[in-house]
């Protein structure tokens, strides 16, 4: 057996025996302890690695909310607003108008050649244009032969041109279906939303399964930006999973050099709650220790900026249209009450204050008839929650991820144009949380903003928006608060809290290893904070050479 004590400058352990420590004696991919090198020494002959030794270590940071085709994405074309890093370090410019995306998107189709291979876009982001939605008329400027697709950045909204309508069959008058608005002319406006509404057009444009599944590819490139900002265990929060999926992904995750520890969670959507569920009870036994399987994701709406998550009265603050549901009622009360009695756990995506309102009123009754006392069901997003309804997460036992990245990149817009000023100011309410005793965690929804558990923890602690306005000072929490919610606390609602998320004996030795020390850093620095890469199982991965 060896043992490798690794020497820092600084370890930051979340464990409350022993908070800070100099040395992290590991043998066999698991943490042996944590200490002085005299304390770590008796636990026998050991070899020392002092290459950390100016660098601070924490554990590695958990994503508890991402989406592995985070690496499938960038061989589309990116479309978004915000300067954007890819897996390869290489920075991709914002498009600032829809001139710019038609531009780009121009510049990509004159690359194609051949006319039936579809051009996909990703990022959109209309709500930076005034609002002004893109339409099948503006992308059949760019080509009105071969179907052209673009995602927006919320992946809850798809552009399409008219070549892709054809394709689909839904050029045509006399739709009545709220995913697919309809123009002056009566025919569809392009603009698809929600599942229902990108179903048909996804294929055609490009977005086909392997592209939300993810392929080897794909989940190697999201492990490289993984390792570039500290995650050792990262989400895949909602992929079908298919059998030759699993498949590939035990090979790939299963690979000496893999640097990950990946939790896809099987989708729900669009199918019997019974198949669903007992297909992700089934999967649990597959897994390994890079691969954990036996989770279910629920989508129960849309997104906040694209006006497709349901809102309780009064509604969106410019008036727009009540958004949709995406799971039935009945359904979703279905599939509860299959998860507890199979002992499945589950994570609802809620972004509107209804959506967590039914989910909370159905996971009540789902609990009176199978009572559970660590289930640990988690809601995912959770935007608009107020205090009532985190009252009654604790009371349900139940935890919440919040996506305080929103602040940074939709805050404005939230508070001029979605839900308004006091709406605005309690989103994504970390304080409120931790204070009524809601276990929590925050994180970035990957490919929808960037990964990095360090910034995402900025805008938990600063709430600030992109114009630098403080988006609700009474909501901030601090460092300390916002890295236990990268680390132990997203552990927590992925029960694997036992495993990662602190550095004591018996845990994998899983660490983020960082120039810069966070807890000494100045809070509005802490996004900052450069990574040096991780070490995953006791290996060591350093983000410059990956």
């Amino acid at each position: 057996m060896t043992t490798t004590i690794f020497a820092a400058k600084k370890i930051v352990t979340m464990n409350p025996a022993r908070p800070v420590a100099t040395h992290v004696a590991v043998r066999d991919g698991r943490i042996l302890g944590a200490g002085s090198l005299e304390e770590l020494a008796g636990w026998g002959a050991y070899s020392l690695d002092a290459r950390f030794a100016d660098k601070t270590i924490l554990p590695g940071f958990v994503e508890g909310h991402s989406h592995a085709f985070e690496g499938a994405v960038w061989r589309y074309v990116y479309c978004g607003w915000f300067d954007r890093m890819g897996p390869d370090g290489k920075i991709w410019s914002g498009a600032r108008s829809v001139d710019d995306v038609l531009a780009r998107l121009a510049d990509e189709e004159r690359k194609l050649g051949d006319p039936k291979r579809p051009l996909t876009g990703w990022g959109l982001d209309p709500i930076y244009f005034d609002n002004r939605r893109i339409t099948r008329a503006d992308l059949d400027k760019v080509s009105k032969d071969r179907p052209i697709g673009v995602m927006h950045a919320s992946f809850h909204i798809l552009n399409v041109n008219t070549k892709a309508l054809e394709l689909a069959g839904l050029l045509k008058q006399g739709l009545n279906n709220p995913a697919i608005p309809l123009g002056a002319d009566g025919l569809p406006t392009g603009e698809m939303k929600g599942p229902e509404g990108m179903a048909p057009v996804s294929a055609s444009v490009g977005l086909d399964r392997a592209m939300i599944s993810g392929d080897e590819r794909g989940l190697k490139d999201f492990a490289r930006l993984c390792v570039r900002k500290g995650v050792t265990t990262a989400t895949d929060l909602a992929n079908p999973l298919p059998p030759d999926i699993v498949e590939m992904m035990l090979r790939v995750t299963g690979e000496a050099n893999y640097p990950l520890r990946l939790v896809p969670l099987r989708r729900f959507l669009a199918e019997p709650p019974k198949q669903a569920i007992e297909h992700a009870a089934a999967l649990k036994k597959q897994g390994t220790d890079r691969l954990r399987l036996g989770m279910v994701k629920i989508v129960v709406d849309g997104s906040i900026q694209g006006f497709s998550a349901r809102l309780r009265w009064p509604g969106y603050y410019n008036g727009a249209p009540q958004g949709l549901w995406y799971v039935a009622p009945p359904h979703l009360a279905e599939a509860l009450d299959l998860a507890l009695a199979l002992d499945v756990h589950v994570h609802c995506h809620t972004n509107g204050d209804e959506a967590t309102e039914l989910v909370l009123d159905t996971m009540e009754q789902s609990l009176r008839k199978r009572p559970s006392r660590d289930h640990r069901f988690t809601l995912q997003h959770c935007q608009l929650a107020d205090a009532a309804q985190f009252r009654r997460m604790k009371q349900l036992g139940m935890c919440v991820n919040l996506f305080p990245n929103h602040h940074f990149h939709w805050g404005d817009e939230h508070y001029r144009l979605t839900v308004g000023p006091e709406r605005a100011e309690r989103m994504n309410a970390c304080r409120t949380a931790l204070d009524y005793g809601v276990p929590l965690a925050i994180h970035s929804d990957a490919p929808v903003t960037p990964l990095g558990p360090l910034f995402t923890a900025w805008c938990a602690v600063n709430r600030k928006t992109a114009s630098g306005r403080t988006l609700g000072e009474h909501e901030k929490i601090g460092v300390a608060e916002a890295l236990r919610t990268i680390t132990l606390g997203a552990a927590w609602t992925l029960k694997l809290d036992g495993e990662v998320g602190s550095i004591e004996t018996g845990k994998r030795a899983d660490f983020a290893v960082l120039e810069d020390d966070p807890t000494e850093i100045a809070p509005d620095k802490l996004g900052d904070v450069r990574v040096w890469g991780t070490v995953q199982g006791g290996r060591v991965f350093e983000a410059a050479t990956i």
